[in-house]
């Protein structure tokens, strides 16, 4: 009675009703197979905590869509994925990773279930990409493309263009949204490491070139922020407007700190002190996509790439030459974010013209925890 009790509770956790409705459907043929379905498999294998409920789900889907022919199951376990807190970057992260043991045939029939079951459920798609070669590395690009005028996303440092990703389709609607990975951070990790501010904001330009757009809101958070202002005050022609989210125009001894910490200790040694900036404690306990993207993107970053990034923040100079600035500006915080707070962006009023809006309750990564909120930020700061 324990197993079943215990089954039963997994059983609906993972697969609602859906799980219930199966069980009915295979005690109509079998009894047996009923019960080891909820004693056995659920009551006893799943239930066990040393995967989680997500884990267990991706290592089911793993396996089955090894196999091959069970796509029925296939099916109900993506559902119970979604359920329990999968991703669809990493469903279809998964089907790549099939590619290499089980074969093509096998990881595209699995993508097509991953792609059926999106569209089912109404999960944001993943983003298409491409890859795109600038001056002197290649780097990877997100375009939605189309006549629209031209929004570029600029990402913080130690993450790439998948922090957008949930910020992207509200922008979409009016915009042509462009997002792109940094030097020396994604797709362009390894490449000539980048020599400050200006080094970054000359990729911006020559991206812009490469893409045939002659200017474009850019929108930058954090070091994609500092960029942006340093685009502003050198190439102003390039910039329609200017939005800066949760960026400093004024270098910290911190900065020097976190870059010799990285040459110290190794890059597995900033993921705490990296998140517990980044995020709020809520985030961290939760252990949502963002925190584990975040998380995974710094440990395997290389060394003289956030080196790099953080060198660049500590020379920056903007700050001293934010009255020069004569493009449209919006400055956009968080209330919660610690990092950059409230009272350091608002500093960034000296900007003329310049506009503030605050996300309440937002961090640092507010794109990645607040993505809806400031999607509407953005799109209010680009309509004054």
């Amino acid at each position: 009675m324990k197993q079943e009790k215990i089954g039963w509770k997994e059983l609906v956790a993972i697969n609602g009703l859906r799980g219930e409705q199966t069980v009915a459907t295979v005690r109509q043929t079998s009894a047996v197979l009923a019960e080891t379905l909820v004693d056995h498999a659920f009551g006893s294998v799943f239930a066990q905590t040393s995967l989680s409920r997500r884990e267990r789900e991706l290592v089911t889907l793993g396996i089955l869509g090894a196999i091959g022919g069970a796509e029925p199951q296939l099916r109900i376990h993506l559902d119970a994925a979604l359920r329990v807190g999968a991703h669809p970057d990493e469903l279809v992260a998964l089907a790549e990773h099939m590619s290499v043991y089980a074969g093509y045939p096998r990881a595209l029939n699995l993508l097509r279930e991953v792609r059926e079951a999106l569209g089912a459920a109404g999960a944001p798609a993943t983003l298409a990409t491409r890859h795109v070669m600038l001056d002197d590395h290649q780097t990877r690009v997100f375009d939605s493309a189309g006549a629209k005028p031209a929004l570029v996303l600029v990402h913080a440092l130690g993450l790439d263009h998948r922090m957008w990703r949930d910020v992207i389709p509200v922008l979409t609607e009016r915009f042509r949204v462009i997002a792109y990975d940094l030097r020396g951070h994604g797709a362009a990790a390894g490449a000539p490491v980048a020599q400050g501010l200006v080094n970054y904001a000359g990729d911006l330009v020559a991206l812009l070139d490469r893409l045939e757009i002659d200017s474009a809101h850019v929108v930058g958070l954090s070091l994609g922020g500092s960029i942006a202002q340093e685009l502003a005050l050198g190439r102003p022609e390039r910039l329609r407007t200017l939005t800066v989210v949760a960026s400093t125009a004024w270098s910290f001894d911190a900065f020097t700190e976190r870059a010799r910490a990285a040459e110290r200790d190794g890059m597995a040694a900033q993921v705490i002190p990296s998140l517990t900036r980044w995020f709020r404690p809520e985030d961290l306990a939760q252990g949502g996509w963002a925190v584990r993207f975040a998380r995974d993107a710094v440990e395997r970053a290389f060394v003289a790439d956030w080196v790099a990034g953080w060198h660049a923040l500590a020379t920056i100079t903007t700050g001293d030459r934010l009255g020069q600035i004569r493009v449209p500006t919006h400055v956009i915080a968080g209330e919660r974010d610690a990092s950059t707070p409230p009272q350091l962006m608002k500093r960034m009023l000296e900007i003329p013209g310049a506009t503030y809006s605050e996300i309440a309750g937002a961090p640092h990564m507010v794109s990645l925890t607040h993505p809806a909120p400031l999607a509407k930020a953005v799109l209010r700061g680009l309509a004054a």
